[in-house]
């Protein structure tokens, strides 16, 4: 997929100075996500990074975000999973997303609620059979790189955890490059981004400390437009005033990432 025309964003997004790709053509890299909206939310610079620079991306979501609502009415018949997965699907687009795999788990909702004991909730899933699934994914793509949460799932949701959980035995499995998704929980401002609200919803601490992050992956204008699109994508979550123009950079013209295994050489991301 071709990235589409970056929306025109002001001075303190297009301020960012315009970054050279790398040639990742040959590259396969496999993004692990809970809910739809976490993958441009966290790792939406990168993701259409990796597209630009020639890397094929397949996008695996684990959940159809069943349980977080709609701020928009749905349309006769219509569910909040067909909603927020055809939210997705446009998402997917814009970030450069070569392949959507949909692992059919369900939302956990909030920490200790009663959806986490859901017969088919993410958080309650056999980590070791969902990872074999993912870990058949990226044989059959041929990836070298697989992304996902970090072990303490960016905010503490349930269903992040378990994705960073089964992201890590999957690359164990694979022997893929893994690289754990987080938030530099001072580098965020002080309110600035949508993990606060989330986090403040489950009352559960965020993030990690600077030193505790390795690779952080920096966007330019272009690729500020495209993030704050493809967030705006999932309209039944977001609210357009909740990314206001003038402080989107400052709150997520940055992305965050761990390494797991032995990490001897610079890996995908590394590069960009």
């Amino acid at each position: 997929m071709t990235a589409p025309a970056a929306p025109v964003l002001n001075s303190a997004v297009s301020a960012a100075p315009a970054l050279a790709e790398p040639d990742l053509r040959g590259h396969t890299v496999v993004a692990l996500h809970p809910h739809p909206d976490d993958e441009a939310i966290f790792t939406g610079i990168t993701l259409r990074r990796l597209a630009d620079a020639g890397a094929r991306v397949v996008l695996v979501m684990a959940t159809g975000g069943e349980l977080g609502g709609s701020r928009l009415p749905l349309r006769p018949g219509e569910t909040v999973r067909q909603r927020r997965l055809a939210e997705l699907e446009h998402a997917a687009e814009l970030l450069g997303v070569a392949r959507l795999v949909l692992l059919g788990r369900r939302d956990s909702g909030l920490p200790g609620g009663p959806d986490s004991t859901h017969a088919r909730a993410l958080a309650g899933a056999e980590p070791l059979a969902l990872a074999s699934r993912l870990a058949e994914i990226v044989d059959d793509e041929g990836a070298g790189t697989l992304l996902a949460d970090d072990e303490l799932g960016v905010y503490g949701h349930p269903d992040h955890r378990m994705a960073g959980v089964v992201g890590t035995i999957a690359a164990e499995l694979t022997g893929a490059d893994s690289y754990l998704a987080t938030v530099d929980r001072n580098g965020l401002g002080p309110d600035g981004h949508l993990v606060h609200g989330a986090a403040r919803a489950a009352s559960v601490p965020f993030g990690r400390e600077g030193a505790e992050i390795a690779l952080t992956v920096a966007g330019d204008a272009r690729h500020l437009a495209v993030k704050r699109a493809a967030i705006l994508a999932h309209a039944s979550q977001v609210d357009p005033a909740a990314l206001p123009e003038h402080d989107f950079a400052a709150a997520y013209g940055r992305e965050w990432f761990r390494r797991t295994g032995p990490a001897t050489r610079p890996g995908v991301l590394d590069l960009l």
